[in-house]
């Protein structure tokens, strides 16, 4: 599949995951989670759900969630528990057999599972498991969970999943749908987020909050770090898995990855971002006549910058969202077009003026360098590029498509010559500390909460030498 002319460019995060429990219309209910978890994956969607015979059944396919299940399908969909699935390809290639829930039968019955974020140790667990036996059907680092569970001498899917869980390494917020059991575990370091909520009566369990409105639910609490909840005919419980747990979760769920109505952690990140662009101006200010932001997710930082700054803010890029995200890109040229079919500048806002342009990152600086070239067509005297996130030096192993690391123009080019390349009059990153403090976490990298990684390499578990070279080869 071919990807949006912007995504190059930019952080994507792996996927994000719903679950339902104690509700007739779980599978319709999850497609509406679904579609308001759609930014963290748009490769493809899938559901998995008990029907009234008790049945596990599993409908997924390429594409958007609208273009995987059409009105006679969801009509299909009845029964008490479901999970669903959207995603964005890190770890495995784009093809419908990588889609989730991956859905297996064992001894055990009949089990599906739904995981967002990378394991670090899945090449070394699957090369074992491979000389025991075991023939996998996907190049999804998720099998290998399913792979330990069926072999797990515990006859309790519970037990069995603990095992499982205690053998992996990495970032994973998972959810397991088998009869009439729902579970969902979160990795020790708490990297990806996982919400617990309620609707009628029924448990919810979402990547974020967002997804909660859009069923009518409601948020109760986000699940912990090397926590494991149960929910069956009896209740909600949970246990531990893990006991030695430091909460480190991704810094880019704030800055670009989750929706601005969600909150990640109890905090909100519209007025997260809003923070961080006013941060960014009391470090970084500029005489400036507009303040703009790259749509969507800087658009609340830039904000935020101007309110700090002073400076009228004004949408001076207009997005195109009728564009197809699966445009033909065969050249430079043809890439650089799809730039424009996707934003464009307002002449009446740009034109004469000197213009900030706030964006969340800068991976390649490709896009960044057609933007500004955009604005200067369209008659802007200056533009000032301000990014709300520290420079993105590292590759991150944790379930973000990011470069290689020579890939990361932060670690090829000084900032004087990305400022050069960009075309841009002035160039300045939030610093790691105004992070910190705009996200009001402790001043230390040590126990912030937060996972750095990306702009410090210091990565919160070890990583194993085959996930660099597959980081390199991707």
């Amino acid at each position: 599949m071919r990807r949006d002319p912007l995504s190059e460019d930019t952080l994507n995060e792996e996927c994000g995951v719903f679950g339902i429990h104690g509700c007739q219309s779980a599978g319709q209910m999850s497609y509406y989670g679904l579609h308001a978890l759609q930014h963290r994956g748009q490769e493809s969607a899938g559901i998995a759900w008990i029907n009234g015979e008790g049945n596990l059944q599993c409908h997924k396919g390429m594409g958007l969630v609208s273009e995987t299940f059409s009105n006679e399908r969801l009509e299909t969909m009845e029964g008490p528990r479901a999970i669903g699935h959207v995603r964005y390809t890190t770890n495995g290639s784009s093809q419908l057999l990588n889609s989730q829930p991956l859905v297996f039968n064992y001894r055990g019955g009949t089990m599906a599972l739904a995981h967002n974020g990378s394991l670090v140790n899945a090449s070394q667990i699957k090369r074992y498991l491979e000389r025991q036996g075991s023939i996998f059907q996907t190049t999804s680092d998720t099998e290998v969970i399913a792979h330990l569970i069926a072999r797990s001498a515990y006859d309790e899917l519970e037990y069995a999943l603990q095992e499982a869980l205690s053998m992996i390494k990495g970032a994973y917020a998972l959810l397991i749908l088998q009869g009439d059991t729902l579970m969902a575990a979160l990795d020790p370091n708490g990297l990806r987020p996982l919400s617990l909520g309620r609707v009628n009566g029924a448990y919810l369990l979402a990547s974020e909050t967002c997804a909660f409105q859009a069923v009518g639910g409601e948020y109760l609490r986000e699940v912990e770090p090397g926590e494991l909840i149960i929910i069956d005919g009896s209740g909600m419980r949970s246990v531990r898995f893990a006991q030695q747990t430091a909460r480190r979760i991704c810094s880019f769920e704030y800055i670009y990855f989750a929706r601005p109505d969600s909150d990640v952690w109890g905090i909100n990140v519209h007025q997260a971002r809003k923070r961080l662009g006013a941060m960014l101006a009391q470090e970084h200010p500029v005489e400036a006549d507009v303040v703009t932001g790259v749509p969507d997710s800087s658009i609340s930082a830039a904000i935020g910058y101007a309110e700090t700054a002073r400076i009228p803010y004004e949408l001076g890029l207009i997005k195109n969202r009728y564009v197809g995200r699966t445009f033909i890109q065969p050249n430079q040229d043809l890439r650089a077009q799809g730039v424009r079919m996707k934003l464009s500048p307002v002449k009446r806002v740009v034109a004469g003026q000197r213009v900030v342009m706030i964006d969340d990152s800068i991976v390649r600086g490709t896009t960044m360098s057609r933007l500004v070239h955009m604005l200067r067509e369209a008659g802007a005297v200056e533009v000032h590029v301000r990014i709300s996130s520290p420079p993105v030096g590292y590759p991150c192993y944790y379930g973000i498509d990011t470069s290689s690391r020579d890939e990361l123009i932060v670690s090829r080019k000084s900032l004087e010559e990305i400022q050069s390349f960009l075309g841009a009059d002035s160039l300045s990153f939030l610093s790691v500390d105004g992070l910190l403090r705009a996200l009001d976490r402790p001043q230390s990298s040590q126990n912030c909460g937060l996972c750095l990684a990306c702009f410090n390499g210091e990565y919160p578990t070890e990583i194993y030498p085959d996930t660099v070279m597959a980081k390199e080869v991707h």
